[in-house]
């Protein structure tokens, strides 16, 4: 591969080096959510802001932790997490919003995925479409431990992954509204949980790595829910699913020290 950096090894997108990221890193898309989990980090630290890139990193319970945003979509995504790769980085939790989509799933609730549906381009760069976007066990039981014992209402199981925000609010505006309505039936009908738009890239990529990746959402609302005239709210404020992140990782770094 060319090195686009001279020599100088830091990474082309992130603008990060070996010695600047810690083990364990968060991964939210949004930019501005970085200094918002970053604060739950002791002495954290501005390491690189490039793109849609940046990350902050600090300790938690005597251990490296960073957090790095990675934009929209399952592109960026993918190379953020190679480049933290690349930098020493080998677990990460993915920390985002969704949409529900199982009746259950109301706005405000966490969800923790198992697997992802990929429903998205990025992974199929990766690997043949019948290999499964299947999230590490360790960071599943890690964050689903944290949200119990922080109290949050959470769902584990399978998201769907795509790469249109429009296609999935708007189908029928869409040329191919034929697939995308079928499709989003499907899912309903195999209790796909919710909807988002990185998790089955990661999970991919986190695969051909053999890094550790999980995540967890914060849910804006459901569609599904506001089409048969339920009860909808809609909520933005994702502290929840960074409290659960922060303590997923706290937990990740107590069983990794008891594997010592």
């Amino acid at each position: 591969m060319s090195d686009y950096m001279n020599g100088t090894g830091v990474q082309y997108h992130l603008h990060i080096k070996t010695g600047d990221v810690g083990r364990y890193v968060i991964l939210p898309g949004d930019p501005k959510r970085v200094p918002l989990i970053a604060k739950y980090l002791d002495d954290a630290v501005l390491v690189a802001d490039s793109r849609e890139f940046v990350t902050y990193t600090g300790t938690l319970d005597g251990e490296k932790v960073s957090v790095t945003s990675t934009g929209i979509g399952g592109p960026s995504a993918s190379i953020a997490m190679e480049e933290l790769f690349a930098c020493g980085s080998d677990t990460f939790i993915r920390m985002g919003t969704c949409g529900g989509i199982a009746l259950d799933v109301m706005g405000g609730d966490v969800v923790i995925a198992t697997a992802a549906v990929r429903m998205e381009g990025t992974s199929r760069e990766y690997a043949p479409i019948e290999f499964p976007a299947v999230a590490n066990f360790d960071v599943v039981s890690a964050l689903v431990d944290a949200a119990d014992s922080l109290g949050k209402k959470s769902h584990t199981g399978v998201v769907q992954c795509k790469d249109s925000f429009y296609g999935q609010h708007d189908p029928s505006a869409m040329p191919v509204s034929y697939d995308l309505i079928n499709k989003w039936e499907a899912w309903k009908r195999l209790g796909v949980l919710a909807s988002e738009m990185e998790s089955a890239a990661l999970f991919v990529v986190a695969a051909k790595l053999n890094a550790r990746c999980g995540s967890a959402f914060f849910v804006v609302g459901n569609q599904e829910r506001e089409l048969l005239g339920m009860d909808n709210p809609k909520l933005h404020d994702t502290e929840d699913a960074i409290k659960v992140a922060v303590e997923g990782i706290r937990n990740l770094i107590a069983r990794d020290k008891k594997r010592l």
